[in-house]
């Protein structure tokens, strides 16, 4: 297991369920952290609760390509690198084909997607100068086993896999590494505004969530965890 301590660390997504729990386990193992979210209010509790100035914060909304230049110039003002990528930002519609509003669709694809891509064009460049980082995305089960009401969020989520893994291909000489990490029933605020009846006591807890790319942050530079699947052990979709 590689020390996060003294790691230049970029969390997109920290004022999430999920995110603002990686905020504080990688805070106290040391990482020097940036953050974005796209509540302020939500980042400035975040960045204080795990001792971050709020210099090394950005509000951000990562589906605007203006805005997510704007969040690494500040980066880089900051930080002299980028040794971890954590994309934890999202969007979940859950609808059926019926009630799926192209203005839906198209959102997902621009959060979930669109995103993404802009974060790699933003940060790659300055990974492929010094040939190394690690980066981690959050496809979630439905970016592998489709469900009935995803059309437009597994259409997101897939490409999102489809798209890391051919970028995986261009690396291949660096020590540039990609994680995909497939979360399946996390009890966040994902499920808050999704008209579907799941049962969340069963879900996996946010915290239990971060403690997964808590760890895979730490992988020894050797190797590379690929992919990983955490899921409720009584939902299991894959």
């Amino acid at each position: 297991m590689e020390t996060l301590n003294g790691k230049n660390v970029l969390l997109v997504g920290a004022t999430g369920g999920i995110g603002a729990a990686v905020a504080k386990l990688l805070a106290s193992s040391g990482a020097k952290l940036f953050l974005t979210g796209r509540n302020t209010e939500k980042l400035v509790q975040v960045a204080t609760a795990c001792g971050v100035p709020i210099e090394r914060t950005f509000t951000l909304d990562i589906s605007q390509p203006q805005a997510v230049t704007e969040m690494r110039d500040k980066y880089f003002e900051q930080m002299p690198s980028v040794d971890i990528l954590i994309n934890t930002a999202g969007i979940g519609i859950i609808k059926s084909m019926e009630t799926l509003s192209e203005e839906d669709f198209m959102k997902s694809l621009h959060f979930n997607l669109y995103g993404p891509f802009l974060l790699m064009k933003a940060f790659l460049p300055a990974m492929k100068e010094t040939k190394k980082g690690l980066i981690i995305n959050i496809p979630g089960v439905l970016g592998k086993v489709p469900m009935a009401g995803a059309a437009a969020y597994s259409a997101s989520k897939y490409g999102l896999v489809g798209m890391m893994q051919s970028i995986r291909e261009e690396l291949k000489r660096t020590e540039i590494r990609i994680t995909n990490l497939f979360l399946g029933g996390v009890d966040s605020p994902f499920w808050d505004t999704i008209d579907l009846k799941v049962q969340r006591d069963k879900m996996v807890q946010s915290e239990e969530a971060a403690k997964t790319i808590w760890f895979l942050c730490q992988q020894p530079n050797s190797g590379v965890v690929s992919e990983m699947v955490l899921q409720p052990f009584n939902h299991q979709a894959i």
